[in-house]
């Protein structure tokens, strides 16, 4: 593990491949260097998680994953006493093992969760650094290496679920979007084993898609979506067929918004 926030050379070559679109690694690796946590900005499916896995392996931290939902408490992430062999035992949390062990806590679309999980999350995010434990009356330090990650999709939520600028001005902040073209074609292609010149109109019909949120579509097709289309081609399936389930049915349930997004496949494909 490098404590200065340098990329662990092993780490590298393990890491889950991401193809950078800026400045981005750098930045992340300065902030775990400097023991700031970093809230992640974008559409879903455009490779925030995949950068973050990506990252751990590169700097060479445990990564802990929470998947935030309407349900998830702070006791979901600090811990609870749990019945065992007929003892009541206390069992950590993924936010408590990363911080007692330096690991990263990467919590998923951070607003889905429940108010009380923000205000646990405050005293971690500044020079304190401490997680009270008031089950157990502990306030732990965190490990010099833990380091906090958050993200979320701002065009996606709406008034009642969005992060107050009290809660995002404690974090270091990248901002994600779709990959240009250039970028998401070799991403696609290594990612589903299509040849990027039969990628190629997949992620031109993406950025078509794309431009139609707001309009037709709540949201734009996703990098993750294309990579799903692309693959079931690979597979055998012929290319409009994977085209409507990977990229079509997925956006919209609307029979007439389903139409016109065929003939724009039919445009695109010929």
């Amino acid at each position: 593990m490098q404590m200065d926030g340098t990329f662990n050379p092993k780490g590298a070559a393990d890491a889950p491949f991401y193809l950078a679109q800026g400045d981005e690694c750098d930045v992340f690796a300065a902030a775990a260097a400097c023991r700031l946590p970093v809230l992640l900005k974008g559409p879903t499916g455009c490779g925030k998680t995949r950068f973050v896995a990506h990252m751990a392996a590169r700097l060479g931290r445990p990564l802990y994953t929470v998947a935030c939902h309407d349900d998830l408490s702070a006791a979901d992430l600090i811990g609870r006493y749990l019945l065992k062999g007929g003892e009541t035992v206390w069992i950590d949390g993924p936010l408590t093992r990363a911080v007692r062990e330096g690991a990263i806590c990467y919590l998923d679309e951070v607003v889905e969760a429940r108010k009380d999980v923000t205000v646990v999350l405050h005293p971690l995010t500044d020079d304190r650094r401490i997680l009270p434990v008031d089950r157990t009356g502990e306030e732990l330090e965190a490990h010099p290496d833990f380091l906090l990650v958050a993200s979320y999709n701002p065009g996606y939520q709406n008034i009642l679920k969005t992060l107050k600028p009290s809660t995002r001005q404690r974090f270091v902040s990248l901002e994600f979007s779709f990959p240009r073209p250039e970028h998401e074609i070799p991403v696609v292609a290594r990612e589903s084993g299509l040849a990027e010149d039969r990628v190629q109109p997949l992620v031109r019909l993406a950025g078509k898609l794309r431009a139609m949120k707001g309009q037709d579509l709540e949201e734009g097709v996703s990098t993750r979506l294309v990579v799903y289309a692309a693959t079931l081609i690979a597979g055998g399936m012929p290319v409009e067929r994977a085209i409507r389930a990977a990229m079509i049915e997925p956006l919209t349930d609307d029979a007439d918004v389903k139409a016109g997004l065929r003939d724009l496949v039919t445009a695109v494909f010929g």
